[in-house]
């Protein structure tokens, strides 16, 4: 898509997470939202808005790779399985970056989409945005808590993979558990080429 497009397409993307503040519960779900990748780069055309959504959920039901719990509904929501948009699942617990995710900038969060940051990229004043990085050494630290926190994930779906209640539970709006197992394998695989680099 052509890099105005793009823009569009992550300024329409704002408005709908700062729609989900209108969902009833104790605590917003959605906590923030991140966008890294070529269209920080200025890339025209680019093939994908890379996004980061950052849950109201602990670490270790965020693990890499996998669509965590109670998010189907969102990617519903967010139009995320509609095209244009790789989207990936942070916890609040974890930093935001990671082995694949690199100088994410922040485009919306509880108090609504960052004006500042979405005219930035529609006017390419790429020097505006604030990246948010990590040295060598956090970056091997977070990978390696990460492949551990993948690994139990790898286990746990492994161990439930044909309990009747784990698949009723892991089936619905076009996904079922073998979504669950390959997301569950590919995540501990990234995570572990990641370590060896």
């Amino acid at each position: 898509m052509r890099y105005e497009r793009a823009v569009q397409r992550l300024r329409m993307l704002a408005e709908a997470c700062d729609q989900t503040r209108r969902v009833p519960a104790a605590e917003p779900f959605l906590r923030a939202a991140y966008v890294f990748g070529d269209l920080l780069e200025g890339a025209d055309p680019i093939d994908h808005i890379e996004a980061v959504f950052v849950l109201n959920l602990p670490p270790e039901e965020v693990s890499w790779g996998s669509q965590p719990p109670g998010t189907a509904w969102l990617v519903d929501f967010l139009r995320l399985d509609q095209g244009g948009i790789a989207s990936y699942w942070r916890s609040f617990r974890d930093p935001v970056w990671n082995h694949a995710i690199r100088g994410p900038v922040r485009f919306w969060s509880l108090n609504g989409p960052d004006k500042g940051v979405l005219d930035a990229l529609g006017e390419r004043r790429f020097d505006r945005l604030r990246r948010v990085t990590a040295d060598a050494e956090e970056e091997r630290t977070q990978v390696a808590g990460e492949l551990e926190a993948a690994l139990e994930h790898l286990r746990a779906v492994h161990r439930q993979y044909w309990e009747r209640q784990w698949r009723r539970e892991h089936r619905g709006i076009g996904r079922y558990p073998e979504h669950h197992l390959w997301e569950a394998v590919q995540g501990y695989l990234e995570l572990l080429d990641a370590r060896a680099e």
